[in-house]
């Protein structure tokens, strides 16, 4: 049970505000009849294993007829690996890979020779060669290895260990240090003049003579160096005021692009973390990240090494265009005249606030052509309004732009695939430039882009094929709940949609490209896996069924997804509604709606939920009598750049106009009671539960803000800056978008729920809120602390205690 504060004056179990602890009587066993089945809160939020432990991270064998894929043991942590073959009669089923066999089977980082007849992988951080037929191991350390590459035409394989790069030849056997990159001066360009060092070699012949000795053996390292192949690579000298963040190996093995960020950089002041439940019996406290706006991202530098020379050569980037602008000119005015307004000092407020002479960016990813010749970079500016696809001039020795992509609130940072055809000469990248995420190409030589896929509808998850000639994705294009798998052929860009599956889908193509593995999923099934011939027409056969048959044999609803009009936007609110049995319109029914979290993500779809622990709730308040209302807000994924945006600045205002819409759809449809509609929601769906509670006061008569953010400000940068900037040169959108400053308008019951070893939405943000509402005077909240669960609890218990008191809130207010 956790440790609550409870300040309620409308329920009989209220406790004075005096007593900052205490302990809430748990409600009686909740069973709800659904057909013979009872349903309970204690079985529904049990540990998941119940439900049976569903497929991860699948990939197909080097023989492209075999599937393997990992699974989590019932009562346990550990998975164990599974193999099934594609062609395998059903009544086989899986068959377990034993521990003994994992080197030769369980595969990550999977690359492949020009020939595609080798692959290389790594496993438990060394690295393994395969034909399909015989295997073999090319280190055994105690070091990782990673990244392993084959270079030129095969014989070779590169791999990094200790941010340096090796070579293993096949044909010699012999594995070469081909970099060693250090971020140290050159002792050899260590002689600027000083007075005294001069004045005491003057003076002592015995310090001349070190001199010239540690010269001279200088001078013959170098030597060796040149003269001699069996050394390693010679070292190269970086200087001390950068530090290594990237590095990339061309593929003919000539070239390394690195990226770098200087060595001063600090992101700045960590958080801490108290654990009060430790097994030392002390309080134990750890470091976390740090907030919003406090130093930010750093800027990159880029460096292309010539192998051949070992010479580093700077990287010139100030031609990518407008990064010579400043997008946040306006904003710097307004919040220059906000601080100073609230008593800051004018000049001080302006040095912190002035623009850069040119805007930092980071480099997020460098993809190399085929053969080695060409080296694209994903560059994002650090105050999110650009991302560019640049490409080396290695004569020039410089970037130049091949697509920028500009938005006035933010870039989408969440798709950011994009790679060479096999032509060395075109590239393919996803882009908004359409108002959808699509897929587009441009050849290096020309001028404009292509559009490739395009639509309104999105498409994600882009993978080339291993022939080259289709990218395949997945696409929303009949519904935005579902998702098909789709391939265009790149040459004629015609897209074809090769399942029909419904429900939520995912693939990976075999080695071969002759066969699909489908990871489908729909909204009471959790994913398992399918196989397809890689055509149109084909149809998908069942290799896995992982749901548990105690899971099956309930009856479980199917939400409808409507579509709620908008009193804001000509898109209408893509919304999961779930009803009692025998719902009637003309009887008058409590509601409850839940808010997705993430803000950037999608719910209401017809896979398997994110929240499937919340949609077996649902089912339990509908057999309570509850309508229950799941909208996929503005800023939530997969409906475009506008719906994803229209949170700029102004969080939780959109949102809550959704959510007035929503309310009043129910009651109009659904023979809903205005006084009697609950809501809750978790981390994003906790933020819109406080902005909802306290900004529109009577819309719900009760609410349940888990794991919250309630102040920006101590959020984290990469999120947060996106939508909101930085505190310093925003103040405005945070003051509007942080829940802290609308507490006053809090008027019906609130529950806060929180666990209290959460680093990514801090305890503190509750604590923050529960100090200002006493400050407020409010009487109708509580908080129900979890001590040992981070973000998403791991608790049972503690999922079980939680969804008992939100169960409770609603029975008291709603019913």
């Amino acid at each position: 049970m956790p440790i609550t504060f409870n300040n309620n004056r409308r329920n009989n179990f209220a406790i004075p505000i005096s007593m900052l602890v205490a302990l809430l009587t748990m409600p009686p066993q909740l069973a709800a009849q659904t057909g013979n089945v009872s349903l309970t809160l204690e079985q529904i939020m049990a540990d998941p294993d119940w439900l049976g432990n569903a497929p991860e991270n699948a990939f197909w064998g080097a023989d492209s007829r075999t599937v393997y894929y990992q699974q989590k043991r019932a009562a346990s942590e550990l998975r164990d690996v599974y193999a099934v073959g594609s062609d395998a009669p059903s009544s086989t089923g899986p068959k377990l890979v034993p521990e003994s066999e994992w080197s030769q089977r369980l595969h990550s980082s999977v690359v492949y020779d020009p020939s595609r007849t080798h692959r290389a992988y790594i496993y438990a951080g060394d690295v393994y060669v395969t034909n399909g037929q015989m295997t073999k191991q090319i280190t055994r350390t105690g070091v990782t290895e990673s990244d392993p590459l084959f270079l030129g035409d095969g014989n070779r394989i590169a791999f990094e260990r200790n941010e340096h790069v090796f070579v293993h030849d096949f044909r010699s056997g012999l594995t070469e240090q081909i970099t060693d990159i250090r971020f140290a001066d050159d002792p050899d360009e260590n002689d600027e003049f000083d007075v005294m060092k001069a004045h005491q070699q003057r003076l002592f012949s015995t310090l001349r003579k070190d001199k010239r000795d540690e010269g001279e053996s200088r001078e013959r390292t170098k030597s060796l160096y040149e003269a001699d192949t069996g050394l390693p690579a010679a070292p190269v000298y970086m200087g001390t005021e950068a530090e290594l963040e990237l590095q990339f190996l061309s593929p003919n093995g000539r070239w390394m692009i690195l990226v770098t960020q200087p060595a001063s950089f600090e992101a700045g002041r960590d958080g801490g973390m108290s654990n009060y439940v430790t097994d030392s019996g002390y309080i134990e406290s750890r470091t976390v990240r740090t907030r919003v706006g406090r130093s930010g991202r750093s800027n990159h530098s880029v460096w292309l090494l010539d192998l051949n020379s070992n010479k580093t050569h700077a990287l010139d980037m100030s031609s990518l265009p407008g990064l010579d602008d400043d997008p946040l000119e306006d904003l710097r005015e307004n919040a220059t005249d906000w601080h100073v307004d609230r008593g800051q000092d004018r000049e001080a407020v302006e040095k912190l606030l002035e623009a850069p002479e040119i805007r930092d960016v980071e480099v997020w990813r460098v993809q190399w052509s085929p053969d080695g010749s060409q080296a694209a970079l994903y560059v994002h500016a650090n105050d999110n309004k650009d991302r560019w696809i640049a490409t080396v001039d290695f004569d020039g020795k410089k970037i130049k732009s091949q697509h920028r992509m500009s938005d006035e609130a933010w870039v989408n940072p969440y798709h950011t695939e994009f790679g060479w055809l096999n032509d060395n000469r075109r590239l393919w990248f996803m882009t908004e430039d359409h108002g959808y995420l699509g897929i587009y190409t441009k050849a290096i030589d020309e001028r404009r882009s292509k559009a490739l896929v395009v639509g309104q509808y999105v498409a994600i998850d882009p993978q080339p094929g291993p022939s080259g000639r289709y990218i395949y994705y997945r696409a929303n294009v009949g519904h935005p709940g579902i998702y098909e798998i789709w391939r265009v052929d790149v040459e004629t860009g015609n897209s074809e949609q090769l399942t029909n599956l419904g429900g939520m889908n995912f693939v990976a193509v075999s080695p071969d490209e002759s066969l699909l593995l489908i990871t489908h999923s729909e909204i009471n099934r959790h994913p398992d896996l399918f196989v397809q011939e890689n055509r149109l027409g084909a149809v998908a056969r069942r290799l896995t069924d992982t749901m548990s048959e105690e899971f099956k044999a309930i009856p479980w609803i199917e939400p409808d997804i409507v579509k709620v009009p908008s009193s804001h936007s000509d898109d209408p609110i893509y919304t999961k509604i779930y009803l009692p049995k025998d719902h009637d319109s003309n009887r008058s029914y409590p509601a409850v709606m839940f808010v997705h979290g993430a803000g950037y993500t999608q719910n209401s779809d017809f896979g398997w939920p994110y929240y499937f622990r919340e949609g077996m709730f649902h089912n339990l308040l509908t057999q309570h009598g509850y309508v229950v209302i799941d909208m996929d807000y503005r800023a939530s994924q997969g409906y475009g750049r506008d719906w994803r945006t229209a949170i700029y600045r102004r969080m939780g205002h959109p949102e809550l106009e959704d959510f007035q819409d929503g309310v009043d759809y129910i009651i109009e449809h659904y023979g809903v009671d205005r006084n009697r509609v609950g809501v809750y929601g978790g981390s994003y769906g906790g933020f819109m539960t406080f902005m909802a509670m306290f900004r529109a006061p009577g819309l719900f008569q009760a609410g349940a803000g888990l794991r919250p953010v309630t102040d920006w400000s101590h959020y984290n940068h990469g999120y947060t800056s996106n939508i909101l900037n930085t505190p310093d040169i925003d103040p405005e959108a945070y003051q509007r978008s942080s829940p802290i400053e609308f507490a006053d308008g809090l008027e019906d019951p609130l529950l806060i729920a929180v666990g209290m070893q959460d680093d990514n939405v801090f305890f503190q943000d509750s604590v923050l809120l529960v100090q200002r509402l006493i400050e407020l005077k409010k009487e109708d909240f509580e908080i129900a602390v979890y001590p040992l669960d981070p973000h998403s609890f791991v608790h049972a218990e503690s999922w079980l205690d939680e969804y008992r008191r939100i169960f409770k809130l609603f029975e008291t207010n709603l019913k």
